[in-house]
Order: structure tokens, then C-alpha cells, then sequence
């Protein structure tokens, strides 16, 4: 079960860069995001602490796309890339959360600022925060939408930098426990 759900993110990653790659389109450009952070999860296993501890660092490196839907509001979607085949093959977990992002930019002092929500959802595979990649426990499937807000500005062209806090309540099958993930994470975007 875990290999085909793998296998299907697989595709599904490679079928929208190949179909983002195509040339340009009016208005859209793609790119990439890179971010970290720091998070409390009652969740999930964190291969990052140690177990028990409820949380810990998150990274990611995504696949992002932006559409400017009317002069100074941007819709953005970000596609992990990271995560999902690292968790995967290295620990055979899954954590898959994409994100659609909308923005408001404003001009001050002669640079863009930006601010906007996020919506996502957040889908999982794997043990509980008491596991650690030991000693896993029971390993269940959780998913939950992901509810965010980013701030950052431009600095060169088309390179961006944010910031955005993060909640999801994650709902469990499988034996695993419903609880919530808070987090902030730092973010590099670049757009060509």
C-alpha cells in the first residue's frame, strides 16, 4: 500500500514539472522554494528529535508556480519535492503537504513587500511522535488542512524572501492519535 501511494506521488510530481515546463505562459513563471523552520507536532514521528519530543525542525524544497491574477496579487501553488522522496525512501514514511498561496504586493520605499494566506492540506504515513526510527510503533495514515500566512519581500529580481506561520489539525486511521502541527518557517523562492 505505502509503494503504490509513493509511486502515485512519484507521477503526479513528475507530470505537473513536466507539464509547468512547457515554455512560457502570459503571466506565469515557475520556480523553485526552499525552506526551514521549526515545529510542535503531537503527531507525527519527527526523524529530526528524538522520541517523544513533540516537534522539531521541518524543511522542504518544493516545486513553485505563480500566476499573476490582477496588478499586485499573485495566486502561487508549491509543490514538495523534497520531503516526500526522502521520507520515503529513506524512512518509509510519507509527508506530503502542498500549499496554494495568494499575495498582496505593495511598493514601499522602492521595494515589494508582500502578504497573502496559504491554504494546503497535509496527508501522512508512519508512527507517532513516541517512535523513533528504532523503535517504530504503530504506523497509521493522518490527514488535515494546512492553514498559513506569509509575509517577505523581493530582493534582486525574482528572487523572494518569506516568512509564514503554519497550523494544521491532523485527523488519524489507522490507530494513530488526532492532534495538531504549529510551526514558522524561513523561505527562499526563486522564479524564472
Amino acid at each position: 500500500m505505502f509503494r503504490k501511494i509513493l509511486t502515485a506521488l512519484l507521477v503526479f510530481i513528475c507530470s505537473l514539472t513536466l507539464a509547468f515546463s512547457q515554455g512560457p505562459v502570459t503571466d506565469f513563471s515557475t520556480g523553485f522554494l526552499v525552506m526551514g523552520g521549526v515545529r510542535y507536532d503531537d503527531v507525527r514521528m519527527c526523524v529530526g528529535s528524538e522520541a517523544g519530543v513533540k516537534g522539531g525542525p521541518i524543511a522542504d524544497l518544493m516545486f513553485s508556480s505563480r500566476y499573476l491574477v490582477r496588478e499586485n496579487q499573485i495566486a502561487s501553488f508549491n509543490l514538495p519535492v523534497m520531503r516526500p522522496l526522502l521520507f520515503g525512501i529513506a524512512f518509509k514514511m510519507l509527508q506530503f503537504e502542498p500549499e496554494f498561496t495568494y499575495e498582496f504586493h505593495a511598493q514601499l520605499g522602492g521595494r515589494d513587500f508582500f502578504a497573502g494566506p496559504g491554504v494546503g492540506f497535509s496527508l501522512n504515513y508512519g508512527p507517532d511522535y513516541t517512535s523513533d526510527t528504532e523503535n517504530r510503533g504503530t504506523e497509521f495514515f493522518s490527514l488535515g488542512p494546512i492553514l498559513s500566512m506569509y509575509a517577505g519581500t523581493e530582493f534582486g529580481h525574482d528572487n523572494y524572501l518569506s516568512l509564514k506561520g503554519f497550523y494544521s489539525p491532523l485527523f488519524s486511521f489507522g490507530g494513530g492519535p488526532d492532534g495538531m502541527v504549529l510551526g514558522v518557517a524561513a523561505g527562499f523562492s526563486k522564479y524564472f
